[in-house]
């Protein structure tokens, strides 16, 4: 498959650490003959990215992106995935433009996401961070405190992002909600300029509104930095738990040509 070179160059860097609370070890895991991290890093080759790179602090998981032929970096001991993603860019020798966050645990993750995000900054004025978001199809995902709800002005701009349903139709019944206002869920891909991730994120003051909701994008929106909104029709099938595991190989053995 052929690439469009992007006017400004990119990497695509896919944090990997083998410790979870909820599911040890998962980047190593088998999904039809091949490990998860390997099934991320061959999808986010297929963007128009001019280099992908996984960043991880475990021997095994270094060891298996060698042994299938893939860049691999180590990193430390890092809080977010987001830091270890900084930290692997510190040890490239290349100079980019746009650094893109590329979940590890999204196997299926389609390529066109990846350039979605890569698009908002060849804009006139390019935004310092750019993020994925999809509609809300059912109620229920409203009130999943584990599915992250975001709400944007009419310049497909970030205001903010809750575990909560928002905004709060005060005087619609919970079950219509949906019809009278359209909701939307955050895909955790995020795409930075280098400027931003390098020389401001360090800065950033601390956020306790970022504390209370445990989501690091509110540090960003809250020290004033705009976040851009780019829209996916495509759903993402992540791999947080061994059950969520099931659900990815149902999916596999339904799109054989992953």
């Amino acid at each position: 498959m052929s690439k469009i070179k992007n006017k400004k160059s990119s990497i695509g860097i896919i944090p990997a650490r083998f410790a979870s609370t909820r599911f040890e070890g998962k980047p190593l895991v088998d999904i039809g003959g091949k490990s998860m991290v390997q099934r991320v890093y061959e999808q986010a080759m297929k963007a128009n990215l001019d280099k992908v790179i996984i960043a991880t602090d475990d021997h095994r998981i270094e060891q298996v992106v060698h042994d299938f032929g893939g860049n691999v970096v180590r990193t430390g001991q890092n809080e977010t995935g987001t830091e270890r993603c900084i930290e692997a860019l510190q040890q490239t020798t290349e100079s980019f433009d746009i650094m893109v966050n590329i979940q590890g645990d999204e196997p299926f993750i389609d390529p066109s996401q990846i350039n979605l995000l890569l698009d908002q900054f060849e804009q006139a004025t390019p935004p310092p961070i750019a993020t994925l978001v999809k509609k809300v199809a059912i109620v229920e995902e409203v009130l999943n405190p584990n599915i992250v709800k975001v709400v944007f002005n009419q310049q497909k701009q970030a205001l903010y992002f809750s575990r909560n349903g928002i905004p709060y139709l005060r005087d619609i019944a919970l079950a219509h909600w949906l019809e009278q206002h359209a909701y939307y869920k955050h895909i955790g891909l995020y795409a930075f300029s280098t400027s931003f991730i390098l020389q401001d994120y360090p800065e950033l003051l601390a956020s306790t509104i970022a504390e209370g909701e445990k989501l690091e994008q509110l540090q960003w929106l809250d020290n004033g930095y705009p976040i851009a909104i780019a829209e996916t029709t495509i759903e993402t099938i992540g791999i947080d738990t061994p059950s969520d595991l099931e659900r990815a190989l149902i999916f596999l053995a339904n799109n054989p040509d992953f």
